[in-house]
């Protein structure tokens, strides 16, 4: 009896080593079929559409959604454009009917702010030929030209003088005395009324005093119709020109600049009858931008949808790689989640919506805004045709651009920034030397314009001719700055940048050459050997499976 004790004792522990051991290897084989799973999860949700076609037989709605962007986007955009460019076309046309109709003498294609007056005379006959042409305008447009109504009567011309409230300046004893408030003095002339030169000066007591006077500024309202979009199958609007022309002595120097300017306001005529015309039209252009405004915003929730299920999909590759392999996972491989793509998307989609909805209103005459609607589908137009780059990066010959640009980017990025403060440096130091002596460089929107076309080789001869000033130090140091901008951005930081990009292309290129695994989500994808028409990837796994068993397993192996 005592002899079968240890016997005994020693079965029990052969039962119990054997049953771990089954535990164990049953363990790991679910361990090994959760990874599995999970990596095949992963493959799956990096397929382009025709892969998942050909995987689970989900239809690629999203891609024949986005093609049926590309086509109404792009169909709504050319509509639009082609009703704006009637509108600023009309809009120009008028800026110079009013130039020839008020400016004494004016010709076209003459430079701006190259109209001026040097002599009392020529400002006085100026602003009396001004007010007769206004008086007068009946008899003499050609176009359909109408004065301002309000309450029944005709809006006034306004004739304003801003001068300085005191003055008394003597530059022969190199003397002056100068109040610097500025007062301002106006008188109202009626459509209804008739003036010959000199007799303004009598019925009104309007003087002007050049020593203290500052500008004076003409201010006259006038209404016209765009009867041109009735040849497009559009309501005609009603324009309202607020012309300004404005004598401007500010410098002081003998020389009165003198300009026209307008603001406009559009609005829908108050009664308007186009005989067969039905309205139908309208109605259909109202009923493809809401057909468009519907399409973007499907996409919109699609994307979203999809951008969510990614960030989601990366917090659970996150908590795996960690549990699995105790490795923390890299920004780089968790940003592989959160495709780019279709955040360009949802950008567009809500420029497209508020530009449709925008350009409903403009279509009711609601609203007036051309210049936002057409900033806002113009950009939404682009990044849906910019968009279109995702889908040939479907196929690997073409898919070599993508990567290059989205590898590149962040080197380029801080290449740009560092060479911004070169190009800073010189468009200060061109404005403030060169700027009163070269018309391109003075103001400073004007030298980094000139700046950027010389990085191109634009216009190279003529910037350097242009210098008007004759002091050998002026010129000496524009041929110094000049040469050194050109040789160091054109020769060295163009070179430079290009050799960045070719850099990183020959990198993209030898990774696909050799088929390695550039990352750590990569290289664990890439052990997947499923293709999507094996058929391992028609059920779905429950997302917080993967978690909870990597969780369950690392707990039981603490146990053990």
């Amino acid at each position: 009896m005592e002899e079968s004790e240890p016997l005994l004792a020693a079965r029990s522990e052969e039962r119990r080593l054997n049953g771990h051991c089954r535990w164990s290897a049953h363990t790991q084989s679910l361990e090994s079929k959760v990874v599995r799973d999970f990596r095949r999860r992963l493959k799956y949700f990096f397929m382009n559409p025709c892969e998942k076609y050909k995987a689970r037989g989900r239809k690629p709605w999203k891609l024949m959604l986005q093609i049926l962007k590309i086509a109404i986007i792009t169909v709504q955009l050319v509509s639009f454009g082609l009703s704006n460019e009637m509108m600023v076309t009309f809009k120009d046309e008028n800026l110079m009917t009013f130039r020839h109709l008020f400016l004494k003498g004016y010709k076209d294609h003459q430079p701006l702010g190259s109209y001026a007056l040097y002599t009392k005379t020529d400002v006085y006959d100026h602003i009396y030929y001004i007010i007769n042409r206004y008086i007068n305008l009946q008899n003499l447009t050609v176009g359909n030209l109408a004065y301002e109504r309000a309450d029944g009567e005709y809006t006034p011309l306004s004739v304003c003088q801003e001068f300085y409230r005191n003055s008394s300046t003597d530059p022969g004893n190199e003397t002056f005395h100068i109040d610097p408030h500025i007062d301002e003095d106006c008188i109202s002339i009626y459509p209804t009324l008739s003036f010959h030169n000199g007799s303004l000066a009598t019925h009104t007591n309007f003087s002007l005093d050049f020593k203290r006077l500052l500008s004076v500024n003409i201010y006259f309202t006038l209404k016209t119709i765009n009867l041109q979009t009735v040849r497009h199958h559009e309501l005609p609007d009603c324009y309202g020109f607020h012309i300004m022309i404005m004598f401007d002595n500010r410098a002081h120097s003998g020389k009165i600049k003198v300009d026209v300017e307008y603001d406009v306001r559009i609005n829908e005529c108050r009664d308007w009858n186009v005989e067969g015309v039905s309205g139908k039209n309208d109605y259909l252009l109202l009923l493809f931008d809401s057909v468009v405004i519907f399409a973007c915003f499907t996409s919109l929730i699609l994307c979203t949808r999809s951008v969510v299920n990614g960030i989601q999909l990366q917090f659970e590759f996150n908590i795996f790689f960690h549990a699995y392999y105790n490795k923390i996972v890299t920004w780089s491989d968790r940003m592989e989640f959160v495709n780019g793509w279709y955040i360009l998307i949802i950008v567009s989609d809500m420029l497209t919506i508020a530009g449709s909805a925008l350009k409903i209103g403009i279509q009711t005459k609601y609203l007036t805004n051309y210049d936002v609607c057409s900033i806002l589908l113009g950009t939404a137009t682009m990044l849906v045709w910019v968009g279109v780059i995702r889908y040939f990066g479907f196929f690997k010959k073409y898919n070599i651009l993508i990567l290059t640009l989205r590898a590149a980017f962040p080197n380029v990025i801080r290449f740009c920034c560092c060479a911004a403060m070169i190009y800073l440096g010189y468009c200060f130091c061109g404005w403030i030397v060169l700027g009163p002596y070269h018309d391109k460089f003075r103001t400073l929107d004007k030298v980094t314009e000139c700046l950027f076309s010389l990085i191109n080789g634009d216009d190279m001869y003529g910037t350097f001719l242009k210098i008007r000033y004759k002091g050998y130090m002026v010129w000496l140091f524009s041929r110094l700055y000049l040469y050194s901008f050109i040789s160091l951005f054109i020769y060295m930081v163009l070179s430079l940048f290009i050799a960045l990009i070719t850099d990183t292309y020959e990198t993209i290129k030898h990774h696909q050459q050799d088929k390695a695994a550039v990352s750590q989500l990569q290289a664990f994808i890439a052990e997947c050997r499923d293709e999507p028409e094996s058929g391992r990837y028609q059920t779905d796994e429950d997302p917080a499976f993967c978690c909870l068993s990597s969780c369950c397993f690392s707990g039981c192996s603490e146990k053990m």
